[in-house]
């Protein structure tokens, strides 16, 4: 009985293991919650789509993480350490900080450069597959 409980309780340990770093972010409160291997390490401000633009909402991993990346479609705006999580839609870090926390991008989630960086990061560490990338009104 006990060898069965602890295959049971193995097997679960590894399922939520397998999602060791997870963004949440919050667009109505412009923030974004940090959680590693289920516990929450931060809270960011984040910018996210001003009136007329939209940050996709729904549950994303990463597609593609760049160290110095910057947009073609918006007259090549840089987007320090980018992770890509739909088409052309990352997390970023940004150099308007003092327009942290308000609707202001294009559709983007921009964070200080400091976090931007510590996020790919961590999610280069955890891996593509470990991350997960929740976007809610």
């Amino acid at each position: 009985m006990i060898a069965l409980l602890a295959v049971g309780l193995g097997g679960a340990h590894r399922a939520s293991a397998a999602e060791c770093v997870r963004a949440e972010i919050d667009l109505s409160e412009q923030r974004l919650y940090l959680f590693v291997d289920g516990s929450l390490r931060d809270i960011w401000p984040v910018s996210t789509a001003r009136r007329g633009y939209r940050t996709p909402v729904g549950s994303f991993r990463p597609t593609r993480l760049e160290r110095s990346w910057y947009s073609r479609k918006y007259d090549w705006t840089p987007m320090p350490h980018s992770v890509f999580f739909l088409g052309g839609y990352a997390i970023h870090g940004t150099t308007e900080i003092k327009r942290l926390a308000r609707l202001v991008s294009h559709a983007c989630i921009r964070l200080h450069p400091t976090n931007a960086a510590n996020f790919l990061n961590l999610v280069r560490q955890a891996g593509e597959n470990d991350t997960r990338i929740l976007i809610r009104r």
